[in-house]
């Protein structure tokens, strides 16, 4: 039995110092799982493979392009944001770019939150 949880705790304590992330089961569009043909965990093993780092939030959305059914992951690799866009269905990457301007000015446009122009004189460099 101390066997058993020392190897749990160097576990956990490993994961974190070697940049894979160990994510919980739930996640944000965890409701739309039942029509993905891949499973949150091969779309991880994707995302990780195409961009290597430490997944810091995911989620499965409805969203334009490939089957129309995404894993999106915020990828942290070498102190930048990366968002890295998984088909559902395929397994293809659809998005494995910069979190930045261009994606925070998509955002703005879906939300109705203006022109795009306006987005991008928030986040433009001085």
């Amino acid at each position: 039995m101390k066997r058993i949880l020392i190897a749990v705790a160097s576990i956990a304590i490993a994961s974190p110092l070697t940049g894979h992330t160990v994510a919980a089961e739930h996640f944000k569009g965890e409701s739309l799982a039942k029509s993905a043909k891949l499973d949150i965990a091969k779309a991880r093993s994707i995302a990780l493979k195409a961009r290597p780092g430490r997944i810091t939030e995911e989620e499965l959305e409805k969203e334009k392009g490939g089957s129309g059914l995404r894993y999106s992951f915020d990828i942290l690799s070498n102190g930048t944001t990366y968002e890295v866009g998984v088909d559902a269905n395929s397994g293809d990457i659809l998005e494995n770019g910069h979190e930045g301007m261009v994606s925070e000015a998509g955002e703005a446009v879906k939300e109705g939150a203006g022109r795009v122009t306006d987005a991008l004189k928030k986040k433009k460099p001085d």
